[in-house]
């Protein structure tokens, strides 16, 4: 018998608007087309996967459960521009069915530069979601799982009682992704996503190209039932974009997440949130993962963000405004800073990733130099109101 686990993510950035070096404004975001953005996604994802989900919690009770991963900056904009998607999701909350998952409050890298900014954005984080959704989050889950042994440590020394990453064959050798894990030297489990079967509904599901397409939900709960032989639980991750944005409507993808918690129990199978599995199941061996992993590219790696100079010095000027941004106590300031602080800036000055229909946050610049020097002016210019 599996625990399936079903994780999704939301997260939106601020996208910058054209800034160049001659500007002067303090309005560095393009605040048009993040609202229309905003209601486009919720219209075609957010609101219909939410309303699939609630059919689910209604229909099968405690038998059905997800989790959710859901950034400060999403749940501010969606509140702004389409504040019926975050009614659906309090709706959905009240139900029972769902776990919230900690992260940074802003999608950031925090972690690889500012132990303590990292520390304020999962804190500022949690108390978000405490007050959304009524639940204080204890399973964390960072920036596209970028997890290491540092990390670890870094979430351990924030009270969480797991931290979710990639089950990927590099980091687990020829173990499986099926068993929770203990972090190295330290008291923090380990759950990890099953990437495999995670990206044939993320990123396969419609390619008709795939030998494996039409997916169908019994097929998915068949081969979700066949990792009972791995473990005890299987974590399926994704975009939450997945549903309605990756996949429109008209592929079917609505119908089969509808259909599939059918095929899943009938398998003798059941759903399960990240708390009920390490609740369930101690860790089978210490995982030590001695450098950064992601789910992001085949790779696994950091180059999403930190693949060329463009994003290396972009990311070091950022950080060194930190300490003289916080002295000024401004709160505009920082709070600003910390919307420039989504990794999503980065992703887009990615050389490799730039026009990628895969990469889930769409980028409004030219070419990643574009990206680049847009971001870089806007940073001066908040470095030179952090001065005045």
């Amino acid at each position: 018998m599996v625990a399936v686990v079903l994780y999704f993510q939301v997260h939106q950035p601020y996208r910058l608007r054209r800034y160049s070096i001659f500007d002067s404004d303090s309005d560095y975001f393009e605040t048009q087309a993040n609202r229309r953005y905003t209601r486009e996604i919720a219209h075609r994802s957010y609101v219909p996967a939410t309303k699939v989900l609630l059919e689910l919690a209604q229909q099968y009770g405690a038998a059905f459960r997800v989790a959710m991963g859901v950034t400060n900056t999403a749940l501010e904009q969606l509140a702004d521009d389409a504040p019926e998607a975050v009614a659906l999701l309090k709706e959905l909350s009240a139900t029972g069915c769902v776990e919230f998952l900690g992260e940074t409050s802003h999608h950031s890298l925090a972690c690889l530069y500012s132990p303590d900014e990292f520390a304020a954005q999962v804190n500022l984080h949690s108390r978000t979601i405490e007050h959304f959704f009524g639940h204080k989050p204890t399973i964390f889950r960072n920036t596209n799982l970028i997890y290491s042994n540092e990390v670890g440590r870094l979430v351990a020394a924030l009270n969480y009682q797991a931290a979710i990453t990639e089950g990927w064959e590099g980091a687990l050798g020829n173990r499986s992704p099926g068993h929770v894990y203990k972090a190295a030297r330290e008291r923090l489990k380990l759950l990890l996503r099953h990437y495999r079967l995670s990206d044939d509904l993320s990123l396969r599901f419609s390619a008709q190209d795939w030998i494996n397409w039409p997916l169908m939900a019994d097929k998915y709960a068949r081969w979700l039932h066949g990792t009972g032989a791995e473990g005890e639980y299987c974590l399926l991750g994704m975009d939450y974009e997945t549903f309605g944005e990756r996949h429109c409507a008209a592929s079917g993808i609505f119908d089969f997440l509808r259909a599939l918690p059918r095929f899943v129990l009938e398998n003798g199978d059941h759903f399960s949130t990240p708390s009920e599995v390490i609740a369930h199941n101690e860790p089978v061996a210490e995982l030590s993962i001695p450098r950064n992993i992601c789910w992001t590219d085949v790779q696994r790696d950091l180059s999403p963000w930190l693949g060329n100079a463009m994003q290396a010095n972009a990311l070091q000027e950022l950080y060194r405004l930190e300490q003289p941004i916080k002295e000024s106590a401004d709160p505009a300031l920082l709070t600003t800073w910390r919307k420039l602080s989504s990794s999503d800036h980065f992703l887009y000055m990615n050389t490799r990733f730039f026009g990628d229909v895969n990469t889930p946050s769409f980028s409004m610049h030219e070419s990643p130099y574009d990206a680049y020097m847009n971001y870089m002016s806007v940073l001066d210019a908040l470095g030179a109101r952090v001065q005045t």
